[in-house]
């Protein structure tokens, strides 16, 4: 059995072979965390074309700087969605904060506004990111309870299980859900990701 700390093989080999500049690694890298790149981006932004410059941003980053990810941390996956979560966010600081400085007065309240804008879109970006990484059993109970308006016998009967393990999985997503608050807060501006 593996170690809890040991990242995946794939991760660990992504990054030597970005490290050697390999560009086939570069597009494998880009197959599989680019609709997860984009869509982070587009849920922060919420403009397709600033998800796009975004998404270009990240694998260029990602490419001239494989030796910011290490495995020690977590997997190559949430390093990469930390990547894409710190530029977008600050490409919606730069660009609110350009459409203040150009309007009459960037006031106090304006910019706190824009910190509160700022934070929400971060935690729905993770939220976002927490759901669709979590275990299908956890999320399929999720999506019945609170999209299709469920309660916890209603999401046992439709998902086979006991009410008992209905509970346990609601419960269980919940908290991981939860967790998108604490971490909602953005990195700073250059700060290591």
């Amino acid at each position: 059995m593996a170690k809890k700390d040991v990242p995946p093989r794939w991760d660990r080999k992504m990054q030597q072979r970005l490290a050697r500049g390999e560009a086939a690694a570069l597009g494998e890298l880009y197959d599989r965390f680019a609709s997860l790149v984009h869509s982070l981006a587009h849920r922060v932004l919420g403009d397709e074309k600033a998800a796009d410059g975004v998404t270009r941003e990240v694998f260029t980053h990602l490419w001239e700087h494989p030796e910011g990810y290490d495995p020690k941390q977590g997997p190559l996956r949430s390093w990469v969605a930390a990547v894409t979560n710190r530029m977008a966010v600050q490409r919606l600081r730069d660009s609110e904060t350009a459409a203040l400085t150009r309007g009459e007065s960037g006031s106090p309240e304006e910019l706190e506004s824009l910190e509160s804008r700022v934070r929400r879109a971060s935690v729905a970006a993770r939220a976002d990111y927490i759901v669709h990484s979590m275990p299908s059993p956890l999320r399929a109970a999720l999506e019945l309870a609170y999209f299709q308006r469920r309660d916890y016998r209603q999401t046992a009967v439709d998902l086979g299980v006991t009410e008992d393990e209905a509970r346990r999985r609601l419960r269980l997503g919940l908290q991981l859900l939860s967790t998108a608050h604490d971490a909602g807060t953005p990195p700073e501006p250059g700060g290591a990701v």
